[in-house]
C-alpha cells in the first residue's frame, strides 16, 4: 500500500466542516479502512454526525479520483463500524471518473464576495439532488441561523477552537478556518478574536447579534444558493455526490461557500423545507451559496500531522 500512502497529500484535499480534516486511513493487506478521528469531530454543532459523514464521503471520492488518475485500481466498499465507514480495496478496474488530481487540487471554497449572476439552467439541472434558491430569498434565514449559532455558548466555543485568526497560531498551516479563508481583513480578524475572548462577558450585552450582523449582507445580491436533499443515513454517498458537484462547478469557474448553519438550527431548517416544498426537513443535508468569486480563494495548506 505504499502507492496509496504516496497519494495521501491529495486525499487530504477533501473538504470538511470547519476544515477539521477528520479522516483516517488504516492500512491492512492490500487495502485501507476509511474512518475518522473523534477528536476532529464536532459533537456540539454536528451532533448527528451529518457533516462528518458528508466529509467522509467527499474524502472517499477524492481518494478514488486521485487513485484512478495515478493508474491504481482502487474501489470503495461501504462497511460501517466503530469509527469506520468502509474500505478502499484493490479492484479489477480503475474507478471510472471524468475528474483528475488536477481538478481535486484546483477546487476551493471561497467566502469572499461573488459577482452577481445566477447559475445557467443547464448547469443547475445537471447537479442531481440539488435545489436552488435566489440568495436574497434566504437572507432572513441565514441571519436567524447565525443568531442561533452565536447565541449558543457551546457552539460558539467549538467554532472558536477551530478558528486560526492570526498567523502566529501554532496550527495556522495545518487545519481549521484561517482569517484568510474567512476573507477577513487583519482588523476584522483582530476584532473577532477579541470578541470571542470576551464572549462570556459580552454575550448578555448583545454580542451574538453583533457577530450575526457581520454577515447580514452576505446574500444581498443576485446569486444562487444550492441545497442538497437526500435520505437520512445516506450521508457518505451524498458526500461523494457533493464532491462530484463541487468539481463540476470548479471546472466551470464557480466556487461555493457552505452555509449549513441554516439547517443546523431546527427553526430555520423547517422554514427552508417549507420554502422548498420538502416534506421532511431532516433530508436537507447541505446548503451553500455558489458563484464566480471576485477574488481567488487563498491557497489552503493541507498538511496533516
Amino acid at each position: 500500500m505504499n502507492e496509496l500512502r504516496a497519494l495521501e497529500p491529495d486525499f487530504w484535499r477533501a473538504p470538511s466542516a470547519h476544515n477539521t480534516q477528520p479522516w483516517t486511513l488504516t492500512y491492512a493487506g492490500d487495502g485501507a479502512a476509511v474512518g475518522w478521528d473523534p477528536s476532529r469531530a464536532l459533537p456540539v454543532s454536528d451532533p448527528t454526525g451529518r457533516d462528518l459523514r458528508l466529509s467522509l464521503g467527499a474524502f472517499v471520492e477524492c481518494c478514488l479520483i486521485v487513485c484512478a488518475d495515478a493508474g491504481l485500481r482502487i474501489a470503495f466498499r461501504p462497511d460501517p463500524g466503530p469509527l469506520r465507514v468502509g474500505f478502499l480495496y484493490a479492484a479489477a478496474e480503475p474507478y471510472r471518473t471524468p475528474f483528475t488530481t488536477a481538478d481535486v487540487r484546483a477546487r476551493a471554497a471561497n467566502r469572499g464576495e461573488y459577482h452577481p449572476g445566477r447559475l445557467p439552467d443547464e448547469v443547475a439541472s445537471a447537479l442531481d439532488g440539488m435545489r436552488r434558491m435566489p440568495c436574497r430569498d434566504l437572507a432572513d434565514l441565514l441571519h436567524a441561523a447565525d443568531l442561533n449559532q452565536f447565541g449558543d455558548p457551546e457552539v460558539t466555543r467549538e467554532l472558536a477552537a477551530w478558528l486560526r485568526l492570526t498567523r502566529r497560531h501554532r496550527r495556522y498551516l495545518l487545519d481549521g478556518l484561517t482569517d484568510r479563508a474567512l476573507a477577513l481583513s487583519r482588523a476584522k480578524a483582530l476584532g473577532l478574536r477579541a470578541s470571542l475572548a470576551l464572549y462570556p462577558a459580552l454575550r448578555p450585552l448583545g454580542l451574538p447579534r453583533l457577530l450575526a450582523g457581520a454577515a447580514r449582507g452576505l446574500l444581498d445580491y443576485d446569486g444562487d444558493v444550492l441545497v442538497l436533499a437526500g435520505a437520512v443515513g445516506e450521508e457518505v454517498e451524498l458526500g461523494r455526490v457533493l464532491m462530484r458537484h463541487w468539481l463540476t462547478l470548479s471546472r466551470l469557474g464557480y466556487t461555493t461557500h457552505p452555509l449549513s448553519q441554516i439547517i443546523d438550527c431546527d427553526g430555520t431548517r423547517e422554514a427552508l423545507a417549507r420554502r422548498l416544498g420538502v416534506a421532511e426537513p431532516p433530508t436537507l443535508q447541505h446548503v451553500a451559496r455558489v458563484g464566480r468569486p471576485k477574488t481567488p480563494a487563498p491557497p489552503s495548506a493541507r498538511t496533516r500531522t
